[in-house]
């Protein structure tokens, strides 16, 4: 029985410095280096993918909360709400670390799990592609961009080779640029792999190859993100992150410094993903949705460009379906009356408007129910609407909770 478990263990040691000696060998010769980063920061510290708290990984810029502070304004029911017994198994089995409810520009519920507190910052995955959005319509009101439907390369040179002449800044946008870039969150060979983990992410989003004709089909991809980022730095000359404080962080009044992950020090920053802030500063953001770009009395997203952002772009999908689903970079939902407008990221990140109820919603977690696919809506077509495909299924559950919430603070 000894030397049959001596031999087990040989051979599965030999297998695994096998295994080791080929990975390694693979990453060498590939020049994928970022495998050796991205393995370090999950599977050795227990993890199996990017966590909502990754700020210290990585080098980050820094977006300066303002002196003045747009103060907090509570419900006089602030809290009341208890939520049942299945709500709240919910929102915990989903691992929920914050959870907001405004009422307009009122706050009527927010509550925090584990260590997360209204001081905690964490990361917003890509909600933050609708962070970009936001700045590109500002731009492109301030003329530094002269339209939406400019070719990309009339701002980057470089970008004109390889057949993507013909891609237009609003492509990216509608994420309809007909570019070869691999979107996975699991593949550690995919570009998003590469993006979250590598240190040049310029020469990456500039060496994809146009595979299909522009503005036709959405395919939902990080790197038309990081282009408009580049897009926007070239076209109104100014450092990314400090646009976005000067455009939006100052002028929303936030009450904490937001950070913004680099490639590498003195890099780019990931504007597809990888803004941290704090629960209450992405409600203020929301803010921008309940109020139609205004933030009290300012209109800080053109009215015409919010228009745009919040309609469905004219597209089909990989599913072979009209877009129900997408706009300028934000994800819009709209069934009947039920008009819903929010940003989404991959472990849960929301923030969901619903305007005509005057209701916001900030949750925040490390996980999200999956999205809706066609063949739930074949399966089951009288209880899920072809609108719902593409839409994540928890989505609707919050907005359901945030609505009994919103209700019972106005019958008190």
């Amino acid at each position: 029985m000894k030397k049959i478990l001596k031999k087990t263990v040989k051979i599965v040691l030999f297998t695994l410095v096998a295994v080791l000696i080929t990975v390694n060998l693979f990453i060498v010769l590939s020049g994928r280096f970022y495998i050796y980063k991205g393995i370090a920061n999950t599977y050795l510290v227990g993890k199996m993918g990017p966590g909502i708290y990754d700020l210290d990984v990585f080098p980050y810029s820094t977006l300066k909360a303002p002196k003045d502070k747009s103060i907090v304004t509570y419900s006089s029911n602030f809290n009341s709400y208890k939520l049942s017994k299945s709500d709240r198994k919910f929102i915990e089995d989903l691992e929920t670390t914050a959870f907001l409810v405004y009422k307009g520009n009122t706050l009527v519920y927010e509550e925090y799990w584990g260590e997360h507190t209204e001081k905690t910052v964490s990361n917003t995955f890509s909600t933050a592609k609708t962070v970009v959005s936001m700045l590109i319509g500002i731009a492109t009101d301030e003329g530094d961009i002269k339209s939406l439907d400019d070719p990309v390369w009339h701002y980057l040179k470089e970008f004109k080779a390889k057949g993507r002449d013909k891609i237009t800044v609003r492509d990216l946008l509608t994420m309809s640029s007909g570019l070869d870039w691999t979107e996975s969150g699991k593949n550690p060979l995919s570009d998003n792999a590469e993006s979250y983990y590598g240190e040049d992410l310029r020469r990456l989003v500039m060496g994809q190859d146009a595979v299909s004709k522009p503005g036709k089909i959405f395919k939902y991809q990080s790197g038309n993100s990081q282009l408009l980022a580049f897009v926007l730095e070239k076209a109104t000359g100014k450092d990314f992150s400090k646009y976005a404080e000067e455009k939006l962080w100052s002028k929303l009044g936030m009450e904490h410094d937001a950070y913004w992950s680099l490639d590498k020090v003195n890099g780019d920053e990931k504007a597809f993903c990888c803004l941290y802030s704090v629960a209450r500063d992405y409600g203020r953001l929301g803010q921008l949705f309940v109020n139609k770009g205004k933030f009290g009395e300012e209109q800080i997203i053109p009215a015409w460009y919010f228009k745009e952002m919040n309609t469905l772009a004219d597209l089909s999908t990989e599913d072979g379906i009209p877009n129900y689903r997408y706009g300028l970079h934000t994800w819009f939902f709209s069934e009947g009356d039920n008009e819903v407008n929010y940003c989404r990221g991959v472990s849960g990140q929301y923030i969901i408007s619903r305007p005509q109820e005057d209701l916001l919603i900030v949750r925040l977690g490390k996980k999200r129910s999956p999205d809706i696919k066609l063949e739930d809506h074949k399966a089951n077509p009288k209880k899920i609407s072809k609108y719902k495909i593409g839409h994540p299924s928890d989505l609707f559950e919050y907005l359901r909770i945030g609505k009994a919430i919103n209700l019972k603070s106005e019958s008190k």
